[in-house]
C-alpha cells in the first residue's frame, strides 16, 4: 500500500513560511479527488501514524489538514498533537449543533482550528469565538463579498485571514492591502516586476561554473582555478564536502582532492544551491526550498528514467525554473545571462524536450494537480516511483536548509 501527498506552503505578511496544507493522492491510478473527503482524511491521518511522521512533509511547521464531519465526530483530530496540526473544517461541512459542540471540544484541547474555503453565512456567527482562522478562495470571491466578511469579523479580532489560490503578485498585494494575516500559494514564486538586474562579478563566476558543469565533460583544472582564486567560495565547498552525507576514507588536502571526491553530480548540486541562494539574498526562503526541491525531484525522476547519462542536467533545470521570480525578471532575460546548455534552456523557454516534462511533472505536484500528473506519468512510464520521489526531495532538501542554516 503507497502513502502519497504532496504539500503547498503557507506564508506570512513578511512571507515567512507558517505551515504547509497536505494534499491527499491515493496512489496513481486512484487520484484525488476521485476519493471522498472522508477517505482522504482516514488514510492521510493513517500515513502520519504508520508511515512517516508530519514533520517530514512539513519541515516541523503545522500541518493543514482537511477534516469531514465524519472524521470529526470520529476524533480523528485528536490522534495528532495539537501543536503539529490545524484542523481545517472543509466547505462541504453544514454549521450545526453537533459541529459546533466538536468545535467548542477541539478548542478546548488547545487546537488551531480553521474554516476552508468559507462561504459568509450568519450562522457561522455562533462559531468565530472558536475560530482561529478564515481561509477565503481568493478565485471564487469576489472583493465585495470579501469586504463584507472582514467587517462582519470586526468584533472577533483574533480570527486570522488566510487568502487561498494567491497564484500572482498582484493578488497577494491585493489580499494584503485587505488585512489578511496569511497567505496560501505561489506567488512568491513569480516575478515581482520586469526590471534589469546586473549580476555582480561573484555571481558570474558561479554562473560560469554551472556553464562549465553543464557539459558532460567538465573541465576540472578550470573548475578548481575559480574556486582557488575565490576564500568564500573554497570554504563553502570545504563545508559541503564535510557533511554527514559524505563518508570519506581520507582527510581532503586541496581543492582539487574535494572536488574529485564529490564528483560531477554534487558539485553541480552544490553550485546551483550557491547561486540561487546568492542572488535571493532578499527573497522568502521558501523560494530557495522550492528551487531545490524542484532541483532534487526532477534529478530524482531523471535517474529512474534512465534517459539522460548525465542526470545533473535536470537537477539544473529544476534550480534554474525559479530564476525569473529570485531576479524578478522574465525568463528570457534571465537566460540571455546564464551562458547554459540549449536543452536547459529549450525546456525553461520553449517548454520543449524531456527535460521540460520532468518539470511539468514537478509542477503538477506542487499544485496537486493528480490528473494531469497522473497522465505524465503514465506517458513517461514511470509507474509508482513518482512519489518516492517526491517525499525523497522533500527529505534532501531539509538537509541542504540545514547546513545553509549552519554556515
Amino acid at each position: 500500500m503507497y502513502f502519497y501527498a504532496a504539500r503547498q506552503p503557507i506564508l506570512n505578511r513578511e512571507k515567512e513560511l507558517i505551515g504547509y496544507e497536505l494534499l491527499f493522492r491515493d496512489g496513481v491510478d486512484n487520484v484525488f479527488p476521485d476519493i471522498d473527503g472522508d477517505q482522504a482524511t482516514t488514510r492521510l491521518i493513517e500515513g502520519s501514524q504508520f508511515n512517516f511522521g508530519l514533520e517530514d512533509l512539513t519541515d516541523s511547521k503545522p500541518a493543514y489538514i482537511n477534516f469531514t464531519l465524519d472524521t470529526l465526530l470520529k476524533g480523528y483530530p485528536s490522534m495528532l498533537s495539537k501543536e503539529s496540526v490545524v484542523v481545517e473544517i472543509l466547505e462541504t461541512v453544514q454549521p450545526g449543533k453537533r459541529l459546533l459542540a466538536i468545535v467548542k471540544d477541539l478548542k478546548d484541547k488547545g487546537y488551531t482550528i480553521a474554516l476552508d474555503d468559507y462561504m459568509h453565512q450568519p450562522v457561522w456567527r455562533h462559531f468565530y469565538p472558536f475560530i482561529d482562522i478564515i481561509k477565503i478562495d481568493f478565485l471564487s470571491c469576489d472583493v465585495d463579498a470579501i469586504k463584507t466578511i472582514i467587517n462582519d469579523l470586526k468584533p472577533h479580532p483574533h480570527i486570522k485571514l488566510l487568502a487561498e489560490k494567491v497564484e500572482t503578485y498582484d493578488i497577494y498585494k491585493q489580499a494584503l492591502d485587505l488585512g489578511f494575516d496569511y497567505f496560501q500559494g505561489f506567488f512568491f514564486s513569480k516575478p515581482e516586476m520586469v526590471q534589469s538586474k546586473t549580476l555582480p562579478p561573484s555571481e558570474m563566476a558561479l554562473a560560469e561554473l554551472l556553464y562549465e558543469t553543464s557539459n558532460v565533460d567538465i573541465d576540472l583544472q578550470k573548475i578548481t582555478d575559480v574556486f582557488e582564486r575565490d576564500v568564500n567560495l573554497s570554504y563553502k565547498l570545504l563545508r559541503y564536502s564535510n557533511s554527514a552525507a559524505f563518508v570519506r576514507r581520507a582527510e581532503i588536502s586541496t581543492i582539487k582532492q574535494a572536488l574529485i571526491f564529490l564528483g560531477a553530480n554534487e558539485i553541480k548540486k552544490l553550485l546551483s544551491l550557491l547561486f540561487a541562494a546568492q542572488v535571493s539574498a532578499n527573497k522568502p526562503v521558501e523560494l530557495i526550498r522550492l528551487s531545490l526541491t524542484r532541483a532534487r525531484f526532477a534529478e530524482l525522476l531523471a535517474i529512474s528514467h534512465g534517459q539522460f547519462k548525465d542526470t545533473g542536467m535536470a537537477f539544473l533545470t529544476g534550480m534554474m525554473s525559479l530564476m525569473d521570480a529570485i531576479l524578478d525578471e522574465s525568463m528570457q532575460s534571465v537566460m540571455k545571462k546564464l551562458p547554459l546548455s540549449n536543452d536547459i534552456k529549450a525546456a525553461l523557454l520553449e517548454d520543449e524536450g524531456l527535460l521540460a516534462k520532468y518539470l511539468n511533472l514537478v509542477k503538477y505536484y506542487e499544485q496537486a494537480d493528480w490528473d494531469a500528473a497522473n497522465a505524465l506519468t503514465k506517458e513517461l512510464n514511470l509507474g509508482n516511483k513518482v512519489p518516492d520521489a517526491y517525499h525523497e526531495a522533500l527529505g534532501w532538501v531539509s538537509e541542504q536548509m540545514q547546513l545553509m542554516v549552519n554556515e
